[in-house]
């Protein structure tokens, strides 16, 4: 049986697990121990799944609770998808925060996925990576 709760702390190491087993490490610096833990400690709303104590599903959100909540991270372990995990993460973070639009941009390979779960795409997203590409 999967249970959802929101948690305060989870390990760095049982969040780089869970991004491994998911297809998110593509995206993410699983390799960077401190740049993982400073997004642990910064992410204000973090919902999980778990198995038997086991994470096989996280959202991590940043959000003020009223007008927007980025949900930077959605990974669900690949033996757990197509279960409604990612789907019921969603679910449980837009619960904690039910004024605030949801925000979040796929992985490649995730792009058609949100649609069929009720999201609607936007294409107005910009991403900055370098201040020195500012003109």
């Amino acid at each position: 049986m999967i249970t959802y709760q929101i948690e305060k702390t989870v390990t760095v190491e049982e969040f780089r697990d869970v991004l491994v087993n998911s297809t998110l490490a593509e995206r993410r610096p699983v390799n960077n121990h401190g740049t993982l833990s400073k997004m642990m400690e910064h992410g204000n709303l973090i919902v999980t799944a778990r198995e038997n104590g086991k994470l096989v599903g996280i959202a991590r959100s940043l959000t003020d609770f009223e007008y927007c909540t980025y949900l930077s991270d959605l990974a669900v372990d690949e033996n757990y998808q197509k279960l409604g995990i990612g789907k019921e993460l969603i679910k449980q973070t837009k619960l904690k925060a039910p004024n605030a639009k949801l925000i979040l941009l796929s992985a490649p390979k995730a792009v058609e996925y949100y649609p069929k779960i009720g999201m609607t795409k936007w294409d107005q997203c910009f991403v900055l990576d370098n201040v020195e590409d500012l003109k």
